[in-house]
């Protein structure tokens, strides 16, 4: 039996000149139905009994009337993903990109954070002065936005942690990982707490470990454990022919727990309310800028100038270990974005001291309740602004204490002064370093930075003309600095001693 099949729709009239086209004729045979499908509910026929799909490969051209359609189609929303939302929350989930990852480890900490509301408010209250300066560099660098977060792992959004390991700021940088990143720290100042400057080491730093491993999991993993721990991991389970993806890696507890952490916080972020958390919008504009600064100035006065609570302008500024930021330490400070104008208003009809602090060198013998007899401060503030711990006897070489005739505020500040930073690192075998060019740098100045020769750099690597953002391997050796001699010692090692007989091992006295 042969079916002929006609056009399904009528075509419009079409003028005499032109003659008209039909479509062909197209047969198609009906087959008879065969055993298998006569079996009861087999499969449900997608089509009409009696017919079979059509092949559009073998169809004619379209040859009816084309018109352009200018009307919008009604019911469909218009989304401008170029317009940024209101709320600083939504564009951090718009640019959530990691993979997700759902296992117990997960709910587990899930349920940890949803139980715990007081905390999450506390954290999120004060992650409003940050997190939009954060979002705003993790965006310039194509990352997921989810990174924003990582401070709440890591700190709780307490510029103040300080761990055991001597992690401190933010970002929880460690002393040698941060000298690593250019993050200063010395007497007067702590770059590890720096906002602007700790975020953009610890986003840079990211970046480099997921350049390494290729998977934001195991960059995650780097950041908490070490880059090359994790490549090490990765290895043994390659060579044991296992998976080497984040969740079958032996790793430490703290690591293990690490991506699950941040995995947790973006649930509840994503998705608040069946957790039964508030979630406050933030305004998606800048909390804080920067300002130059041209002098010497206390703490106490900046923050008076700019009209806001000292404890405010220490949380932006909470790299300054003294109560006087100095110049030639810091050139910036970072004030809220409508706070730039009265302080600079302010600046200009001060006619005092904006410095009523400096620096003494202790004499021989001097301590520290004669220092402050002296300078007509109690000895705790002493200590206190110096960083000098209460059972701590011996006197620094520099001391910070009222300048001669300034009216000092001896009120406590809620400062966390000069947190120890380790003098000597243990040794270490060489281990291998990536560093990224930048702006200005020379092979010299990289060589120096670590402590290698040019040479080696030009061994390790296959060197032409630098250019920023070049990628080099680095086999850096951390060693601990050479300990000083003793008077007799460097009396015996100019030859004014003789040094002391030397006991044989195996003898026993008597």
């Amino acid at each position: 039996m042969t079916v002929v099949l006609g056009a399904c729709a009528s075509q419009p009239p079409t003028p005499a000149a032109e003659p008209v086209r039909r479509a062909p004729r197209l047969d198609f045979k009906i087959l008879e139905p065969r055993a298998q499908d006569s079996l009861p509910q087999a499969r449900e026929a997608p089509h009409d009994a009696g017919t079979l799909p059509l092949d559009a490969s073998r169809l004619p051209p379209f040859d009816g009337e084309r018109r352009e359609v200018r009307e919008p189609l009604r019911g469909v929303a218009k989304v401008d993903r170029t317009v940024q939302p209101d709320d600083l929350w939504q564009r951090i989930r718009n640019g959530f990109s990691m993979p997700n990852l759902d296992n117990d480890l997960v709910r587990d900490r899930t349920a940890w954070y949803a139980a715990r509301p007081d905390y999450l408010q506390r954290m999120f209250e004060r992650s409003r002065r940050y997190l939009y300066h954060i979002v705003e560099e993790i965006e310039k660098r194509g990352m997921p936005t989810e990174l924003a977060l990582l401070p709440m792992v890591e700190s709780s959004f307490d510029p103040m942690a300080y761990s055991r390991a001597h992690a401190s700021g933010l970002w929880q940088f460690i002393p040698g990982t941060g000298k690593r990143y250019d993050l200063k720290q010395n007497w007067w100042y702590d770059g590890r707490r720096d906002i602007v400057a700790s975020t953009d080491a610890a986003l840079e730093y990211l970046k480099d470990v997921y350049e390494m491993h290729g998977d934001w999991h195991l960059a995650l993993a780097s950041y908490n454990w070490g880059e090359h721990a994790v490549a090490r991991a990765i290895g043994k389970n390659v060579a044991a022919r296992k998976p080497s993806d984040y969740s079958s890696l032996t790793m430490p507890t703290e690591t293990r727990y690490y991506v699950p952490k941040l995995q947790a916080l973006k649930n509840i972020i994503a998705s608040p309310e069946p957790f039964g958390i508030s979630l406050d919008a933030i305004p998606n504009q800048p909390y804080f800028t920067t300002v130059e600064k041209t002098g010497d100035i206390d703490v106490r006065i900046a923050a008076k100038l700019a009209e806001m609570p000292v404890e405010e302008f220490l949380a932006l500024n909470p790299g300054f270990n003294r109560p006087v930021i100095r110049t030639d330490i810091a050139s910036r400070i970072v004030l809220p974005a409508d706070k730039v104008e009265t302080y600079h208003a302010n600046l200009l009809k001060h006619d005092e001291s904006l410095v009523s602090w400096q620096t003494y060198a202790p004499k021989s013998g001097e301590n520290l309740d004669a220092i402050a007899r002296r300078f007509g401060v109690p000895v705790a503030t002493l200590r206190e602004v110096n960083g000098i711990g209460a059972r701590t006897r011996a006197v620094p070489a520099l001391l910070v204490v009222p300048a001669k005739g300034a009216k000092v505020d001896l009120g406590r500040m809620p400062m966390m002064y000069a947190p120890p930073i380790p003098a000597q690192v243990t040794r270490q075998a060489p281990r291998s370093v990536i560093h990224t060019v930048k702006a200005g740098e020379t092979l010299a100045t990289i060589a120096s930075r670590y402590g290698v020769k040019i040479d080696d750099l030009r061994r390790w690597n296959a060197l032409g003309r630098l250019v920023p953002g070049q990628k080099l391997r680095v086999q850096s050796a951390t060693t601990a600095p050479p300990r000083p001699l003793s008077a007799k010692r460097k009396a015996i090692s100019k030859g004014k001693a003789k040094p002391p007989p030397r006991k044989h091992p195996l003898r026993k006295a008597g």
